[in-house]
């Protein structure tokens, strides 16, 4: 069983350089079943419209756009969040959930499959399998389900079955590799519901597609509050949904400075980070060519970051591409000074952001003084923080430091 770049000839699923289908043999059968399905099933009238209603009535679109007046008058630009944190399950992930869980029900699956890090994607995949009636398993790498157990407690009410892997590094790219393997045995009645803008074709433009909501309202949003488009978009990074849903519909407007933020990890030289954009190179993993972290023969290195949603070793195609290109600035946040952006906008605002958002929020912080005065910042605030208060309470001490 080989993989095979079966998209090499037409360039299918590629940006750029990056994306692809590299998979074994076995998984190109579903990917090419979904592939149909959203080509057949998307476009049409019952889904768009059942979509649009769960979105609206069941996850709470659209999200707010909350202007920070406290932290405007102390940066001397305006700030401006969009409000992910406020859809029903706590953040972004409900968006693709519901809109893949949807497509799944209607090509006759009745089991979903999802991998999960921060426990996000996982809670808004076990969400919309009890809302659609359907079974639900979520892998989830050992060392998350240590560090995210509120978000662990949560799937297993909605009556999903959290399966803890103990391999490799025991996060995300672990349950990736978990997750495709059920698949391949489980194809005839499961749908993976993939959680990021990653993985091999379809998935990357499947959940760009779903995400970017975010970025299409937040425009329209601004136009209408501000009666101009943002000067700055900014976004963390880790697989990159949340990120590529925002950037996503800014793309094409050149007076939109796009800002992406990756996990630097401690920041301490040679230390493990999430960071392979700014700190990695070109590689295949989970069936896409993208920047990875690797060492010199090509095995993944491990990842690290405070954040359990953006600690991955590799980035979604796209962001590689819109990098490769010059047209999204990625840079790199580290823990502390997430730790510390985390604090300073709840603080100020009364907005507890997930420690995910909180490496978006601290990129405006840390770069305030290089923003024209006057200018405005629009951050996604992809998910809220509650998840996260345990490693909070945890840094406590590095926060003073």
């Amino acid at each position: 069983m080989t993989n095979t770049p079966l998209s090499d000839a037409s360039r299918e699923g590629y940006f750029g350089e990056f994306g692809g289908m590299y998979v074994p043999e076995l998984l190109v059968p579903p990917l090419r079943e979904l592939e149909q399905a959203i080509a057949d099933i998307m476009p049409g009238a019952v889904y768009t419209e059942s979509l649009r209603d769960l979105l609206e009535n069941y996850a709470g679109r659209e999200t707010p756009l909350t202007y920070c007046p406290n932290l405007s008058a102390e940066l001397g630009f305006q700030l401006w969040l969009k409000r992910e944190d406020l859809l029903h399950t706590g953040a972004h992930k409900i968006n693709n959930a519901l809109g893949q869980a949807l497509l799944a029900k209607m090509m006759g699956k009745t089991h979903l499959v999802a991998e999960t890090g921060a426990g996000q994607h996982g809670v808004a995949t076990a969400t919309a399998a009890a809302r659609f009636g359907m079974r639900c398993t979520i892998f989830m790498g050992a060392e998350d389900v240590e560090r995210q157990a509120p978000n662990v407690m949560r799937m297993n009410l909605l009556g999903a079955e959290v399966v803890a892997v103990e391999s490799g590094s025991r996060t995300l790219k672990d349950a990736i590799n978990e997750a495709l393997r059920y698949w391949i045995a489980h194809q005839d009645d499961t749908l993976y519901c993939f959680g990021t803008a990653a993985g091999p074709h379809p998935f990357p433009s499947l959940v760009r597609e779903l995400q970017s909501v975010i970025g299409r309202e937040a425009r329209a949003q601004m136009l209408a509050r501000v009666g101009k488009l943002p000067d700055y978009v900014v976004a963390a990074v880790g697989g990159g949904s949340n990120a590529i849903g925002m950037l996503h519909p800014f793309v094409g407007d050149e007076e939109v400075k796009l800002i992406g933020v990756e996990a630097g990890g401690t920041g301490e030289p040679g230390c493990l980070n999430s960071a392979p954009i700014n700190l990695g190179s070109p590689g295949v993993l989970h069936g896409q060519r993208t920047m990875l972290l690797q060492d010199a023969d090509g095995q993944i290195m491990e990842s690290s970051s405070i954040s359990a949603g953006l600690d991955y070793p590799g980035v979604g195609p796209e962001h590689a591409h819109l990098a490769a290109i010059g047209r999204v600035r990625y840079d790199v946040v580290y823990d502390l000074q997430a730790l510390r952006a985390f604090h300073r906008l709840t603080r100020s605002e009364g907005i507890l952001p997930a420690l995910e958002s909180s490496h978006a929020v601290a990129w405006v912080f840390e770069h305030a003084a290089e923003v024209p005065a006057g200018s405005n910042v629009l951050v996604n605030l992809s998910g809220r923080g509650d998840k996260d208060l345990g490693i909070i309470s945890k840094y406590a001490a590095m926060e003073g430091k």
